[in-house]
């Protein structure tokens, strides 16, 4: 029986499947009891699902108090703001644009962070503020500060820390600034992916310190990454932990061009070039081959177009608009069409991405690494020695 559909629907439940599932360490478990989840959580939710990123229908807590209960203490993130708070009604917006993380990842990154007694850590995006109260309970409210761009997010995170009698510092501000008032920090984390680490967070870490962080790349996948700052300050390097699907921290949400921008009033397939390829494009489309394919060739995403019959075609463009590629898949065939255009031949790129990743024995997160510079984030396989090959 899962967290998700377990019978009891109260924190004691929630806490037996997380202990069991080796999220909740003996350690975390008496600030969970401290703060109850249910004081973070808002009248209105839209529930989540455990092993993906769509959303059930709205449910308050005014209207179905059993159903509310039942969410929050169920392993899945809730939504608790669409589209930056624009988004108007009960239906599901477009994006969401904050929540109350899972609690598998809310307690799994706790664990990364290993925090110590006398600790001072920065939260970057404080959501609902759950996550900031239980580093507060655990390192008490002066060793604590949480930072929030959404004045509304930030407003409604400090309203609950003092419904639950924690008074960390809430910061409404640019989170890729840190907060330089409080720093240096030994614990830095991000409940918001990251496709850059921003500068000042090396600059306000200790030497030694741990930042933990949601990182992906701009052409898709994500995973936790935990980094360790050099004792001279110069950098931080450390392994991903496992895979995530957190909300994009707002200053690095990146622009996706119309795909008119790149055939420039031509009609396809204007002067891509034709060439055929084994490699079926659907092996490139699972959420860790994205990440893998985005860490060695930059600057570049993708799209489908889908057909009745399971065909498709995935669009590949590159983010200055000079480059664009197709591959059609359609299923039971061997050998698949694909049209290049541009200075970069972005599905060569793709595909040497991902056979330099097959060619290795198709190696898990738990084998790659993240180092940073103030200028520079560079993956690798095994060893920092060991750079993924870049392309384009």
């Amino acid at each position: 029986m899962t967290s998700e559909t377990h019978q009891e629907a109260g924190p004691q439940g929630l806490a037996s499947a997380l202990v069991a599932g080796g999220a909740l360490s003996s350690d975390w478990l008496p600030s969970f009891n401290a703060v109850p989840r249910e004081l973070f959580v808002p009248d209105r939710i839209w529930p989540g699902i455990s092993d993906g990123t769509r959303q059930n229908p709205v449910v308050y807590r005014s209207q179905e108090p059993e159903a509310w209960r039942r969410a929050v203490y169920s392993d899945v993130p809730l939504t608790t703001q669409w589209d930056d708070g624009d988004h108007r009604g009960d239906g599901l917006g477009t994006t969401p644009s904050s929540s109350s993380s899972m609690p598998t990842m809310v307690f799994s990154m706790l664990q990364d962070l290993d925090v110590r007694p006398g600790n001072r850590a920065l939260e970057v995006g404080a959501g609902t503020g759950w996550n900031a109260g239980l580093l507060a309970h655990r390192l008490g409210n002066h060793n604590v500060v949480t930072v929030e761009y959404d004045p509304d997010v930030a407003r409604g995170a400090r309203e609950n820390l003092h419904r639950a009698g924690l008074a960390p510092t809430v910061v409404e501000g640019d989170g890729r600034q840190g907060w330089s008032d409080g720093a240096p920090y030994d614990r830095i984390i991000a409940t918001c992916s990251l496709l850059e680490i921003p500068p000042a967070w090396l600059e306000q870490t200790a030497p030694g310190g741990i930042i933990v962080a949601p990182f992906g790349t701009e052409y898709g996948g994500e995973q936790i990454v935990r980094l360790t700052m050099s004792e001279d300050g110069t950098s931080a390097s450390g392994r991903f932990t496992g895979g995530s699907a957190f909300m994009r921290l707002r200053q690095q949400r990146t622009d996706r061009p119309p795909f008119e921008d790149y055939l420039r009033g031509r009609e396809w397939p204007a002067d891509g070039v034709r060439s055929t390829t084994g490699l079926s494009p659907r092996e490139t489309g699972g959420w860790f081959e994205q990440f893998v394919i985005g860490s060695g060739v930059p600057a570049a995403f993708w799209r489908t177009e889908r057909y009745d019959n399971g065909a498709y075609t995935l669009w590949l463009y590159s983010r200055d608009t000079l480059s664009w590629a197709s591959a059609d898949y359609e299923p039971d065939r061997t050998a698949y069409e694909v049209y290049q255009s541009g200075p970069r031949r972005l599905w060569d790129e793709v595909e040497a991405a991902w056979r330099w990743w097959d060619g290795h024995g198709r190696p898990g997160f738990d084998r790659f690494g993240l180092t940073v510079t103030a200028g520079r984030h560079t993956v690798w396989l095994d060893d920092p020695s060991n750079p993924v090959p870049v392309r384009g």
